[in-house]
């Protein structure tokens, strides 16, 4: 697990943007696993940017889904389709045709959760997979204690998680769903790269068990040190609570030129 110290989310941002860039450019039709939220908005900010001055053509990108809330019609304004759609796709000139996601409103949840597992299977697997992660050190919403092997599956979301969603819902914690589909932890290892974006003290905790910490259920994002290419793109904030945080600075401004993250 590479860990990078940026200074703020912006720099964050610019510096997972460009090597999403550098996989564009690579390999046009790469499949980008993205994720919701405030966090990740900085990155998508930046590759737009880089699309829109010509410096990469994200035209043949394909975009997966990580998660999504079960009940939501998917043209509801809060369904994590809806928010990819105009955060993700739309700035980057991407049609909803390379668009893969799990059917929250489906009659048969757990079959729907089968069938994403296979359509990405089929689609090649995630090239590279944006992550935030939650204060109890969530990914996806793989919450607390979820299996390390888990696959895409339904799950019920802590009150934490609620309280944290409700700024998307009016502040209104009723109108947040008690449940999602998520790729499960099992299923987020396949992809072959990925990028946790973490911002601000309040995530330094979760940061540091999943960087410091013992590989343990109970930080779920832990997972990621069993992971062969995992990067770790923290603030000044985040990285307060790590031990290491000077080996880390060392090792990043040290590396070979040619290596990216």
């Amino acid at each position: 697990m590479e860990v990078v110290i940026v200074p703020d989310a912006k720099a964050g941002g610019e510096l997972i943007a460009e090597a999403m860039a550098q996989l564009l450019r690579r390999k046009p039709d790469a499949l980008l696993g993205v994720a919701t939220g405030s966090t990740p908005l900085p990155i998508y900010q930046a590759l737009t940017a880089k699309v829109r001055s010509g410096a990469v053509d994200a035209s043949r990108a394909r975009i997966a889904q990580l998660d999504e809330y079960v009940g939501l019609p998917a043209e509801h304004p809060e369904s994590y389709r809806s928010v990819l759609r105009r955060e993700v796709l739309e700035p980057l000139g991407i049609g909803m045709d390379a668009f893969m996601g799990p059917d929250g409103t489906a009659e048969d949840i757990p079959g729907a959760c089968e069938a994403y597992d296979a359509a990405l299977a089929a689609a090649g697997g995630v090239d590279l997979q944006v992550l935030g992660i939650g204060t109890d050190g969530h990914i996806g919403f793989n919450e607390p204690c979820s299996s390390l092997a888990s696959r895409t599956r339904i799950k019920t979301l802590t009150e934490q998680t609620r309280v944290d969603n409700a700024r998307f819902f009016d502040g209104d914690i009723s109108q947040v769903p008690h449940h999602v589909i998520t790729q499960g932890i099992g299923t987020i290892l396949e992809a072959r790269h990925l990028v946790l974006l973490a911002t601000g003290e309040g995530k330094a905790d979760a940061v540091a068990a999943t960087v410091e910490g013992p590989v343990a259920a109970v930080c779920p994002a832990s997972a990621l040190q069993l992971h062969p290419h995992a990067t770790v793109v923290v603030d000044e904030g985040a990285a307060s609570k790590l031990k290491l945080a000077d080996y880390f600075r060392h090792t990043y401004v040290n590396k070979p030129d040619w290596q990216g993250i």
